[in-house]
């Protein structure tokens, strides 16, 4: 089967597209947040950016952040109280970014980053 030109001008175009789209989608899901237990939702998760070097070196696993939310759903502190240490700044960094909902008081949650 021969295709025109044309046609092969716009497959590499729509392959210049989704093929950095496809690596965007996959670098975000290879650091997904587990789940965050406690009394608030999540409004806004800013995935962890996998550490390169934990990358090269196949690290994988769970790393368990503790939060202190304030009442308006800012992180105010984030600290690894379990997983790999070459994954806990990664995690630390992500969940400093993220948004809770509104609450009465000062609350804190407990997060789980997978890093696979």
């Amino acid at each position: 089967m021969a295709f025109s030109a044309r046609t092969k001008t716009a497959l590499r175009f729509v392959a210049s597209i989704v093929i950095p789209s496809a690596f965007v989608v996959l670098a975000t899901f290879m650091a997904v947040p587990a789940h965050a237990a406690g009394d608030r939702e999540v409004k806004s998760r800013v995935a962890p950016v996998y550490p390169e070097l934990a990358k090269r070196m196949k690290i994988t696993g769970a790393v368990k952040i503790e939060a202190k939310v304030n009442p308006d759903g800012n992180v105010l502190e984030a600290k690894a109280i379990s997983g790999n240490r070459m994954l806990e700044p990664a995690a630390e960094d992500a969940v400093r970014k993220w948004k809770f909902e509104s609450g009465a008081a000062v609350s804190t949650e407990q997060i789980e980053i997978n890093f696979q």
